[in-house]
């Protein structure tokens, strides 16, 4: 291991990665909607959280808008 490194002569590269990356959140959601997404992952074999990130990331790619009326 050298004693000083040159930050100049290193080959910088973009994370390839940077556009996957996480971030951690806090929600409240009812035990209903949980339990609805922990038994559909568990029948799947992923985890719950993974499942309602891919639920939630597949309608942000399609641009998906919800029609909430209050009754």
């Amino acid at each position: 291991m050298r004693d000083e490194y040159n930050i100049e002569e290193l080959n910088p590269r973009r994370n390839p990665y940077a556009g996957r990356l996480k971030k951690q959140v806090t929600m409240n959601i009812d035990s209903a909607t949980v339990d609805y997404f922990k038994s559909l992952a568990e029948s799947e074999g992923i985890p719950y959280q993974t499942l309602i990130n891919l639920y939630l990331r597949d309608c942000a790619v399609h641009q998906r808008k919800i029609q909430v009326s209050w009754q």
